[in-house]
């Protein structure tokens, strides 16, 4: 490190090194902000004209796609893998514990064509008597990739976040970060 240090001193020390390196500086930002930007477009977005309710996962950058559709800001499908929503995770388990708990095939509520699980019976009844309250904000699908790229990708139930009593859930924790 002190040699780096050094080195950098040393470059520094010109007036036309000082302008040189301001410059590399600011194209070291411009990159950082379009890695930052780029953040969902490489974990797996969701074919919209799959006709089950299982999501197709595509490995290539969603911008690249020609098979994927505007998420239009409010998914009307909800983020489901055979059938089950949000990865199984119990969404009311975000508002009452702070935390994710996995929901179980013993406790279910349909809604909207989709199972939701629940890690009891209390919190089943309680999503049941209000889904809007408690049902993750854009079905269930990336928060950040539909508000900042209009493209539907799955997540994480670990990557989560409660906001103005609203849940959102992300991609992974990388995008979470950036999200918060």
């Amino acid at each position: 490190m002190k040699i780096f240090n050094r080195i950098i001193s040393l470059l520094l020390a010109s007036r036309r090194a000082r302008k040189l390196f301001r410059r590399s500086t600011l194209v070291a930002g411009a990159l950082g902000l379009a890695i930052a930007v780029n953040a969902c477009t490489t974990t797996p977005t969701v074919d919209q004209s799959s006709t089950d309710s299982s999501p197709v996962a595509q490995t290539q950058p969603a911008a690249d796609t020609a098979q994927s559709a505007p998420a239009t800001k409010t998914a009307t499908k909800t983020y489901a893998e055979n059938g089950v929503a949000i990865s199984g995770a119990d969404p009311v388990a975000y508002f009452t514990e702070a935390t994710y708990v996995p929901g179980s095939a013993d406790y279910t509520y349909d809604w909207q064509g989709t199972t939701w699980q629940f890690s009891s019976e209390e919190n089943r009844d309680l999503f049941a008597a209000n889904p809007e309250q408690y049902a993750p904000e854009y079905g269930g699908f990336c928060a950040w990739a539909v508000a900042a790229k209009d493209t539907l990708v799955p997540t994480d139930p670990n990557a989560w976040s409660v906001v103005d009593n609203k849940l959102y859930l992300n991609a992974n924790q990388r995008v979470q970060a950036t999200w918060e």
